[in-house]
């Protein structure tokens, strides 16, 4: 890993946010390599059911030792995606694999159908809302069910792919800013973590800034990222706030962050992001688990991508590293 380049990056001003049935206590199935998945019902709404899909090991069913929480929020500019594709799954088999159960969660897709532009912005406001009190509404969930899940709620994090992380970054914005939606939550309540694959916050007040200190936060973005900007869209005080940007804010405030730039890699880093395991564990046990508060920005190229054929496959990985 190289430092980072503190040269800026401009990005073309498009402001399209590409990024977004079981019964309720139905028992874990087995999948492959000893992982169980449960899914549950969550959330009932007027256009639909939000469901949500539960992954841990096998052994881990058994066990009496209540486990931290990975929930992810999948990505579909809004307007599609499924929480189980299986391009997922051997994330959600790697935090297994780490004792971390993993729950992926259906959200309503406030722009299936719908249009927006740099003039007409609130179809956009709307989807992150709706999508945000979804997460609100499984975290909710997860909290008043955490007995019979065997999950520690004092160790709740947040991951989220393109549109899943737009809405990851929002939901501890709304929490740190004591938003109204945050009132679904319990006031002492916050994610401990949160990972961002390709994210960024949509604001009407210029770069967001935060009343209380997020959650320690792992961006990794593509900066050939022409979708979801890697830095930041601006009009006056209107604009979306990409990871470069949103790191720039947390490193000035003294936030506790880590930054993966992605060189010359586009929008895919919403899903291979996924596919760095060495750096995702090793984020969330010296910045989750050990509560270090360092600032890091760091370069990776492309000698560090996976091929394509190896996203839908299990991966490995050492987790001594």
């Amino acid at each position: 890993m190289k430092p980072f380049p503190s040269r800026f990056l401009l990005l073309p001003a498009t402001l399209l946010l590409y990024c977004t049935n079981l019964s309720h206590g139905a028992e874990p199935a087995v999948l492959s390599d000893s992982l169980s998945k449960q899914t549950i019902l969550f959330a009932h709404r007027d256009t639909c059911d939000l469901r949500m899909d539960i992954y841990r090991t096998e052994t881990a069913q058994t066990e009496q030792t209540a486990q931290p929480v990975m929930l992810f929020v999948f990505g579909g500019a809004f307007m599609k995606g499924e929480r189980d594709k299986p391009s997922y799954i051997p994330y959600f088999r790697e935090l297994a694999a780490q004792g971390i159960t993993a729950v992926s969660i259906d959200y309503r897709l406030g722009l299936k159908d719908r249009k927006i532009s740099v003039f007409k912005t609130k179809p956009a406001d709307t989807a992150i809302r709706m999508a945000v009190e979804d997460l609100f509404s499984a975290t909710d969930y997860l909290i008043r069910h955490a007995a019979a899940l065997n999950i520690d709620t004092s160790c709740i994090m947040l991951s989220g792919s393109s549109a899943g992380a737009v809405t990851v970054l929002h939901a501890d914005y709304t929490l740190c800013n004591r938003l109204p939606l945050s009132e679904m939550l319990p006031q002492d309540f916050r994610y401990k973590g949160v990972l961002s694959f390709a994210g960024a916050i949509f604001s009407h007040e210029g770069r967001p800034r935060y009343r209380e200190t997020p959650a320690p936060t792992l961006f990794m973005h593509g900066d050939k990222d022409k979708v979801v900007p890697y830095n930041k869209i601006q009009l006056f005080s209107k604009g979306l706030f990409g990871s470069k940007s949103l790191a720039r804010r947390f490193r000035k405030a003294g936030y506790p962050y880590a930054f993966f730039t992605m060189q010359g890699q586009t929008h895919d880093v919403a899903l291979t992001g996924m596919y760095h395991p060495d750096e995702i564990t090793w984020f969330v046990r010296r910045y989750v688990f050990e509560h270090h508060r360092w600032q890091m920005n760091a370069e990776l190229d492309e000698l560090d991508r996976l091929p394509r054929e190896a996203y839908s496959k299990p991966y490995a990985t050492d987790a001594n590293k």
